[in-house]
C-alpha cells in the first residue's frame, strides 16, 4: 500500500468516526427506549390481566357448571367430568313432568329485544335527520327537550308508564313490553349529533338527483353512519335483552315471560335442578356475544367517532 492510498484510508476512517458514533448513541438509545417501553407496558398487563381474568371468571364458571353433572354442579369449582345433560333438559323437558317454558322464554326474549332494537335505529335515524337537516320551527326547542329528558331518572316515569299499559288493556301482552322501548332519546341524540356533521352539499345533490327523504336517510346516512348504527343497536340490544323490572312488572303469564323474568322466578321445584338454570344463564349470554364478535369492527369505528 502507497503512502498515497493509506493517508486516504485514514481521512475515510477520520470521516466514518462521527456516522459510527451517533449510529452507536441511536442504537443505545433505541435499547433504552425498548426497555423502557417492556417495562412501562409490563406494569400494565399486570394489572390488566389480572382485571380481565376476574372479569371472565363469572362466566367461565357459568359455562363449566352448565356442563356439570347434575351431582357435581356448585360442589366443585371444575368437575370431573362434563356433560350436556342441563341442556337436554332445557330442550325435551327432562322427563320430571315439569312444565319447561324455557325454549318459549327465550323466544320472547328474541322478539322483544330485535323489534325495541330495530325500531329504535329506524325512528332514530329518521328523527335525527329531522332535526339536524330539516328546518323547521321548534327544532331548538325539541333538542333541548331531548337533552333535557335524557337526563331526567326514569325510574320516576315507570308508574305512570305502567298505568297508561293497564289502562290501554296491553297488560299481560308482547306490547307492554315492546312499545315503552320503542323509541330511545339517547339515539335520537346520537344520530342528531353525527348528521350535522355530514355535508349539506352532499345531501343537497342527493336531492338534485331526485332523492326523497326517506331514500337519503335509508340509502345514504345510514350507510355513512354504520358505526353509530351498530353501537347505537348493540346498546339498546344489550339493555334490553337484559332488563328485568319492566318486564317482571308489566307480565305475568308464562307463556309471555322473557328469559330473564324466568330465571328471576324459578324457585319452588325448580331449586332442585340448579344445572338448568346455569345452562339458561349461558344461553342468555350467546346473543350478545356472538353479535359483538361479529360487529366488533364497526362497533369500534364507532366508539372512536362518538369520542372525537
Amino acid at each position: 500500500m502507497t503512502d498515497t492510498q493509506s493517508n486516504e484510508t485514514i481521512i475515510e476512517q477520520d470521516q466514518l468516526a462521527p456516522t459510527i458514533l451517533v449510529t452507536k448513541a441511536v442504537q443505545r438509545v433505541a435499547s433504552r427506549q425498548q426497555w423502557q417501553r417492556f417495562f412501562r407496558n409490563f406494569w400494565l398487563y399486570l394489572i390488566a390481566i389480572p382485571v380481565l381474568l376476574l372479569m371472565i371468571l363469572p362466566y367461565f364458571y357459568l359455562f363449566v357448571q352448565s356442563l356439570a353433572p347434575w351431582d357435581q354442579v356448585d360442589s366443585v369449582f371444575v368437575p370431573s367430568s362434563f356433560t350436556w345433560r342441563s341442556y337436554e333438559w332445557i330442550w325435551t323437558g327432562g322427563g320430571y313432568g315439569l312444565p319447561q317454558p324455557w325454549l318459549q322464554a327465550l323466544f320472547n326474549s328474541m322478539l322483544v329485544t330485535i323489534v325495541d332494537s330495530v325500531s329504535v335505529v329506524i325512528v332514530g335515524a329518521i328523527v335525527g335527520y329531522a332535526l339536524s337537516v330539516l328546518p323547521f320551527r321548534g327544532r331548538r326547542t325539541i333538542n333541548t327537550f331531548i337533552l333535557f329528558q335524557m337526563f331526567y331518572p326514569s325510574i320516576i316515569l315507570l308508574v305512570p308508564t305502567f298505568l297508561i299499559i293497564r289502562i290501554a288493556g296491553l297488560y299481560n301482552t308482547y306490547w307492554a313490553m315492546i312499545i315503552p322501548r320503542l323509541v330511545s332519546l339517547w339515539a335520537i341524540f346520537m344520530y342528531t349529533s353525527f348528521f350535522r356533521s355530514v355535508s349539506p352539499e352532499l345531501i343537497e345533490a342527493a336531492r338534485i338527483d331526485g332523492a326523497s327523504e326517506i331514500r337519503i336517510i335509508f340509502q345514504m346516512m345510514l350507510p355513512i353512519a354504520r358505526g353509530i348504527t351498530t353501537v347505537i343497536f348493540l346498546f339498546v340490544f344489550m339493555e334490553r335483552w337484559t332488563e328485568l323490572m319492566w318486564d317482571l312488572i308489566v307480565v305475568k303469564d308464562p307463556e309471555t315471560q322473557t328469559l330473564n323474568v324466568l330465571l328471576s322466578t324459578l324457585f319452588g321445584p325448580y331449586h332442585s335442578f340448579p344445572g338448568p338454570l346455569y345452562a339458561a344463564g349461558t344461553i342468555l349470554t350467546l346473543p350478545i356475544l356472538v353479535l359483538f364478535l361479529v360487529f366488533s369492527r364497526n362497533f369500534v369505528k364507532g366508539v372512536q367517532l362518538v369520542l372525537r
